[in-house]
């Protein structure tokens, strides 16, 4: 589950421990003290504590303290002062896009994430679907049969369903998309990981889903653009409605019709 807080404690005192599946623990760390260092709690030339302090504040191994220090490392964040340290960097002239870390901490942030992929990938088949050569459209169905396959052999499917969104973008032959794409991951992730597991709670959901991803593929084989964005678009919107109807999301109809004192 998802934690509501976004708040981030001194670097010195410890924080809450990061309770997340091992591999996005060093990204949920990384936008920890990225937001210190945007917040100014951690300004240039300072000194970030220690990794065995990182890690004792954080709850998590100098593993992945060091994954998420290389992060902010590529994002000229921090910067190593040999047999010294690592120092917060002065702020570059030109900011690496990044999202505000909220985005990662409550369900109800993944409707914006949801709104981000709708704006963006309805395009994305779009272009996929006038430019796909065929051995491009032949990995987008290797990359579908995955997500069937690690569904039926117990998995969530996600880094499978990530990899599907990944190949349709390489097939737009715009290396941007492949470049943005890469960084919405690390907020992908964690909203498919709550999409895809209310889905796995019902047949119904999942039948649903494969029907739109093959929809999706079909169109994109058959080079038609219109029909490829109407079908990404709709995936994604059926996306949200069943967000809605597995209740994990309230009802936007009930809340709308709540009086200002329910709403309070």
């Amino acid at each position: 589950m998802l934690h509501a807080s976004n708040k981030s404690p001194p670097p010195g005192r410890a924080a809450e421990p990061l309770r997340q599946p091992a591999d996005r623990l060093s990204d949920r760390l990384a936008l920890r003290l990225s937001a210190l260092i945007e917040s100014g709690k951690l300004a240039p030339g300072d000194r970030l504590p220690t990794e065995q302090q990182l890690a004792d504040a954080h709850g998590v191994s100098r593993t992945v303290v060091r994954e998420a220090v290389h992060q902010l490392k590529s994002r000229a964040l921090v910067a190593s002062r040999q047999g010294s340290g690592v120092y917060v960097a002065a702020r570059p002239a030109h900011q690496p896009l990044e999202f505000d870390p909220s985005v990662l901490e409550s369900v109800d942030a993944v409707v914006h994430v949801v709104e981000v992929r709708r704006v963006l990938e309805g395009e994305i088949a779009a272009l996929a679907a006038e430019r796909a050569t065929r051995a491009q459209v032949a990995a987008i169905r290797r990359a579908l049969r995955a997500i069937d396959t690690a569904v039926a052999e117990g998995g969530d499917g996600v880094a499978e369903d990530l990899a599907f969104h990944h190949a349709i973008g390489e097939a737009t032959g715009n290396p941007q998309f492949k470049l943005l794409l890469g960084f919405l991951e690390q907020y992908l992730r964690e909203a498919m990981r709550i999409t895809r597991g209310n889905e796995a709670r019902r047949q119904d959901f999942m039948e649903e889903v494969q029907h739109e991803h093959r929809a999706i593929v079909e169109a994109i084989a058959a080079h038609d653009p219109a029909a490829a964005r109407q079908h990404a678009l709709r995936h994604l919107a059926r996306g949200r409605q069943r967000l809605t109807e597995g209740g994990v999301l309230p009802d936007a109809r009930h809340k709308a019709n709540k009086t200002p004192k329910e709403k309070r």
